[in-house]
């Protein structure tokens, strides 16, 4: 599936890229995943990528919070991809394009994720190296994992 690309800050998003792209988190990780809140302070301290298909449809988001914030590292979370486009390498594409992004604004630095414990293996792939042990997060087990510069 071919995405075009939007990155920008949140207050550059405009209402309907929001809208989208909280639509879209909303369906996967409270819907399909349980309750939590989702929508949070770090949002407006972090770059957003949102990937559309050839109609216009948001099919995968992240968010890259700036250094400082979550960790010392910039970090990418809230990765969502919507369910009729998983399977088909849309997750990668969205890594690889926000690792990108994170190289050209933070050269030099590292990324850290909070990776769901079962995606180990897929992120591990792209080059992120567990730095914790299993912790629970929103009742889901997780990792906190870093892609060294």
């Amino acid at each position: 599936m071919k995405l075009g690309w939007v990155w920008a800050r949140f207050d550059d998003l405009g209402v309907h890229a929001l809208h989208d792209a909280l639509a879209l988190r909303c369906k996967v990780f409270i819907l399909e995943q349980g309750p939590y809140q989702d929508p949070d302070a770090a949002d407006k301290q972090s770059y957003h990528l949102l990937g559309y298909d050839e109609s216009g449809v948001l099919q995968a988001c992240l968010r890259v919070v700036d250094p400082g914030v979550n960790y010392p590292e910039p970090s990418i979370g809230r990765v969502v991809i919507a369910r009729e486009a998983r399977g088909n390498g849309t997750g990668r594409a969205l890594m690889a394009e926000g690792i990108a992004r994170c190289s050209q604004a933070w050269p030099g630095r590292g990324i850290r994720i909070s990776a769901q414990a079962h995606l180990q293996a897929f992120y591990g792939s792209l080059g992120f190296v567990a730095v914790s042990d299993e912790y629970l997060e929103d009742d889901i087990p997780h990792l906190e994992m870093l892609r060294s510069a």
